[in-house]
């Protein structure tokens, strides 16, 4: 009921009888409650959405039913693209697991903030606490925060999910392929943790089976728990990185054997997380982004995934690389069936929901963008990068690209140049080859297959320039030039406590 300017107390000039007393203490009681009510509407109004990010590993562009794939069914996530919004040019910082994670969770460049391929047991380093995570911003709002999978930012407690800003963590500290039973390298048991104690100290592969399903379970609790303040979910699931495992619930369910099985659990997943929201009656308060960290491992061939109409996969900066298939829903906000395709990137998630819900930036420089037009299909709305650099390989600055352009410049990459894949969890070994400086139109050549850079001087004129740019800011290893803007990653220090299992 709307709040009446007009409904005022009067005072009565004269002490009243205890008769007289009693309608005017109604009326009294009547315009609280009414007021009561308005502020109860308006604090449901105003309040915060909740945010659900659901972060897949190795996910290739082409893996869900939105995107193009067969063998098997996505119902969930076909869904989500129906009733929200389908990005079909959205890129990760790099195509490797950590510094993937680390620019998703920093609105960062992986490469200012000192990341650089895939953190393993061994090291000693991982996100540093200058570095203003996704949950510690949603920590400056009251949010409850949780993160239920993979980490991979670090695995000693200084640098595990609760030590930055997450209330909660239940997951494996890194990729799920550093154990024992890797086909090709050698590593030692590998460990579960809840917050920062090791619960299982060698995860075999029956307890594999089961990660998505307790991931998923902990997020349906968390969603339980805090249907009534704002909360963010951060569920950054193990698979479909190999090896790949699942639940008796999805064994032998898919025509792509294996692979299609564990995408059709990890879809099951997703519906298990929009039911928990559905049925607290907090939908249309929740904005979910479903995306991936980086391409396909192609060399696992029937292990992995597809890159669909794009070049390469995983371990490389061409599209198959770095463009993940992407979804966002929330109600209301976002107009259903939307289709955008422009430029955006998991460094804008930070900076978008910092608007969203009214949270201040970090201090310090980070590269994202706020990309609410694009997600709620403004008219006209485009990307708000005018470059967007890919950097990998250590630093190196391999491309540079805008919402329609893609310049590379030579460098030494992986491919298999067009052999199979392995077959059951065993990989082939890649071939090496090089790039020179190529120019791609993404708009009409997604599969970045013919050079124009001959044909469009002006363009590669442009994007070098951009590069110069990139190389003063955060360096280059291809031309050894150091960026005056790279922060240093966290390092443990001689009295830092470590993770022991």
């Amino acid at each position: 009921m709307p709040y009446r300017n007009d409904l005022q107390c009067t005072k009565s000039p004269r002490v009243p009888t205890t008769g007289r007393l009693l309608p005017g203490l109604l009326a009294m009681l009547l315009l609280a409650g009414i007021q009561q009510a308005v502020q109860a509407a308006d604090a449901s109004a105003e309040r915060s959405p909740n945010i659900v990010v659901i972060f897949i590993d190795d996910m290739a562009y082409a893996d869900i039913g939105p995107f193009g794939a067969t063998g098997y069914s996505t119902p969930h996530l076909d869904q989500m693209a129906k009733e929200g919004a389908k990005f079909t040019d959205f890129v990760v910082s790099s195509a490797v697991c950590s510094a993937s994670r680390s620019a998703l969770l920093t609105g960062c460049y992986h490469r200012r903030i000192g990341f650089a391929g895939a953190l393993g047991p061994s090291a000693n380093h991982g996100i540093s606490d200058d570095e203003v995570t996704l949950a510690e911003l949603c920590k400056q709002k009251g949010y409850a925060t949780a993160c239920f999978g993979k980490w991979h930012l670090g695995h000693h407690p200084r640098f595990l999910p609760t030590s930055h800003g997450f209330d909660e963590y239940f997951g494996l500290p890194y990729s799920n392929d550093m154990w024992p039973y890797h086909p090709t390298a050698k590593f030692p048991p590998l460990p579960l943790i809840e917050g920062v104690k090791v619960i299982n100290s060698n995860v075999t592969g029956a307890d594999q089976e089961q990660l998505t399903t307790q991931y998923t379970e902990k997020a349906v609790d968390f969603i339980h728990r805090h249907k009534d303040q704002p909360f963010l979910l951060y569920l950054p699931h193990s698979m479909v990185h190999v090896p790949l495992y699942v639940s008796d619930k999805f064994k032998g369910k898919s025509e792509r054997g294996l692979f299609g099985d564990v995408v059709m659990e990890v879809d099951w997943s997703v519906g298990q997380v929009m039911d928990a929201l559905k049925k607290n009656g907090i939908d249309d308060q929740t904005l979910v982004i479903f995306t991936s960290d980086n391409g396909p491992w192609l060399s696992y061939g029937d292990h992995a995934g597809s890159s669909g109409p794009l070049r390469e996969g995983k371990g490389t900066e061409f599209e198959g690389g770095i463009r993940e298939p992407t979804l966002m829903r929330w109600p209301g906000k976002i107009p259903a069936g939307l289709f955008c395709d422009e430029l955006a990137s998991t460094i804008d998630i930070l900076p978008t929901v910092a608007k969203l819900i009214g949270a201040q930036l970090p201090d310090h420089k980070i590269d994202g963008k706020d990309i609410r037009p694009l997600m709620f299909g403004k008219k006209d709305a485009v990307s708000p990068h005018a470059a967007f650099y890919c950097y990998y390989s250590g630093g190196e600055l391999q491309a540079v690209r805008d919402r329609q352009w893609k310049l590379f410049f030579p460098h030494r990459y992986r491919t298999l140049n067009g052999r199979p894949g392995g077959t059951g969890g065993t990989p082939v070994n890649y071939d090496h080859t090089m790039t020179g400086l190529e120019l791609y139109d993404l708009k009409n050549d997604v599969g970045e297959t013919r050079n124009v850079a001959d044909e469009h001087p002006e363009i590669v004129k442009r994007l070098q320039q951009a590069a110069e740019a990139a190389r003063a800011e955060l360096g280059d290893k291809l031309t050894g030039q150091k960026g005056a803007g790279v922060r240093p990653a966290g390092q443990m220090q001689p009295d830092d406590v470590r993770l022991k299992w």
